[in-house]
């Protein structure tokens, strides 16, 4: 079992000093989208195989650019994820899918790995670390 950590710290985010911006922007946040999937293919099997897969095995382009869509609003940058999609609804979409803890922790590792390839640190990552862990959480369905 893995220790959620749910402080963030003391950095509070705002409009104009967004994770978004703190990540480098869209570019930023596409290259970490990148860096999760990649480490979820090279250390988290079950968790890959539990998304759209291409031929060869790797999450599809389509997933990672929804996902990077979607990241990216979430850390403060442009909604072009719900203009696009409507709500996440993220409960509902991740609903058909067993997200228990063995699940929610793989997750979370393979974010933590890309995290680490992006040299995210500092007061963005204690930030990052306690809203992943709570989204993970809060997506899990199954005890």
């Amino acid at each position: 079992m893995t220790t959620l950590r749910t402080d963030p710290g003391g950095w509070v985010p705002t409009a104009d000093d967004a994770p978004f911006h703190r990540l480098g922007g869209a570019d930023g946040v596409r290259a970490l989208v990148e860096a999760f999937y990649d480490a979820m293919a090279l250390h988290e099997p079950a968790l890959t195989k539990l998304h759209q897969c291409d031929e060869t095995g790797n999450v599809t382009r389509v997933m990672r650019d929804r996902f990077a869509l979607f990241l990216i609003g979430w850390l403060g940058g442009p909604d072009d994820y719900q203009q696009q999609h409507g709500h996440p609804r993220l409960r509902m979409r991740h609903a058909r899918t067993p997200v228990d803890e063995a699940m929610r922790d793989a997750w979370l590792r393979a974010m933590g790995k890309a995290m680490d390839a992006r040299k995210v640190s500092g007061e963005v990552r204690g930030y990052l670390d306690a809203r992943f862990a709570e989204v993970a959480e809060f997506l899990r369905n199954t005890r």
